[in-house]
């Protein structure tokens, strides 16, 4: 795979990581997705970095959960990421990508999944989301699924981004800086007042 130009957002992005490192919460940010009645879905996911070489951004996903009816549905989605140490927010416009069990990406779904935690693998066991509690313990209890093989409902999305809008509210006046995805996949940047 031929390594893909970093985009120019990507430099505040880790440098905002970098700066937030030690507070938990900077690793979480909101995806938003949309119903099939056109509202919008929005939930809080865990950032598990960039695909290697892209600017893609890595998050996962059970694919028996409503998002993935969404993502199924329309693709487009939005990304908001704030961070509370250095009062900086990232709002990413793009699309997400599914990558499941028949996908041609399966080294990096297994990666991802060799990655986790066991305590983030066994949720991947547990009874469906959404559905009635089932109140028998042992079923929130299952073995503890192989390191070495995804369980079928473990879904990786990856994130592309057509545009970002960096707002660092520090400062009077705040600095905002506008990123755009050019049809030529050339990365832009312009400052806009806050």
């Amino acid at each position: 795979m031929e390594a893909e130009k970093l985009a120019l957002w990507r430099a505040p992005l880790a440098r905002a990581l970098h700066l937030n490192r030690s507070l938990p919460q900077s690793r979480y940010f909101q995806l938003a997705t949309i119903r099939q009645n056109g509202y919008p879905a929005n939930r809080t996911v865990v950032y598990r970095g960039f695909r290697d070489q892209t600017n893609q951004i890595q998050m996962i996903s059970d694919l028996r959960s409503e998002k993935i009816q969404q993502i199924n549905n329309s693709p487009l989605a939005e990304i908001c990421w704030y961070f509370s140490q250095t009062r900086e927010q990232f709002r990413f416009t793009g699309t997400l990508t599914l990558i499941s069990a028949d996908s041609n990406l399966q080294s990096i779904r297994l990666q991802i999944w060799q990655q986790l935690s066991n305590a983030a693998r066994l949720q991947f066991a547990w009874p469906e989301p959404k559905q009635p509690r089932i109140e028998a313990k042992e079923a929130f209890l299952p073995p503890t699924p192989s390191v070495n093989e995804p369980l079928p409902n473990f879904g990786l999305l990856l994130f592309d981004s057509i545009e970002v809008d960096h707002l660092e509210l520090r400062g009077e006046p705040q600095n905002r800086s506008h990123y755009q995805l050019d049809q030529q996949h050339e990365w832009s940047v312009k400052s806009i007042n806050p």
